[in-house]
């Protein structure tokens, strides 16, 4: 489990599709993929009259939970601008060696010696992988 996905865990519920372990493989469809017919979705099912063709994941408001987590908090932490201060929140390592693995993880192709540069960089995409499944981030902390 890498150190992103410990952030999502800690996150979104344990039920959310965020924490879906890697590679797990979605449902055969019904249809075989070569074959889809005018009446049938990408996924290769017929969609239900009146539903929506793909069902949304339930948004986190994660700028709420991180505040009431920060609030309780005995440390005065800067989760908005800090990666050390969110993996703090969170109650996870964020010493330079875990910060350099995440940094690995989401291919920073920067210099991980210049940890400055490296912080705001991590940040940053973890706010952006934390929108794309699913939480609700404040817009002034993705691209």
């Amino acid at each position: 489990m890498g150190i992103l996905s410990n952030i999502f865990s800690k996150i979104f519920p344990s039920s959310h599709a965020a924490n879906a372990p890697a590679g797990a493989a979605p449902a055969p469809s019904a249809t075989p993929a070569s074959t889809p017919s005018p009446n049938t979705t990408a996924a290769g099912t017929a969609p239900t009259p009146g539903a929506p063709a793909v069902t949304p994941m339930a948004e986190v408001d994660v700028e709420q939970m991180l505040n009431g987590m920060a609030q309780k908090s005995p440390e005065k932490l800067n989760w908005r601008t800090s990666i050390v201060d969110l993996m703090k929140l969170l109650g996870l390592d964020s010493s330079l060696a875990a910060r350099k693995e995440l940094a690995h993880e989401l291919h920073y192709s920067g210099d991980t010696n210049d940890s400055a540069a490296m912080n705001i960089w991590l940040h940053r995409q973890v706010m952006n992988k934390i929108a794309a499944n699913g939480g609700k981030v404040p817009a002034d902390l993705k691209d």
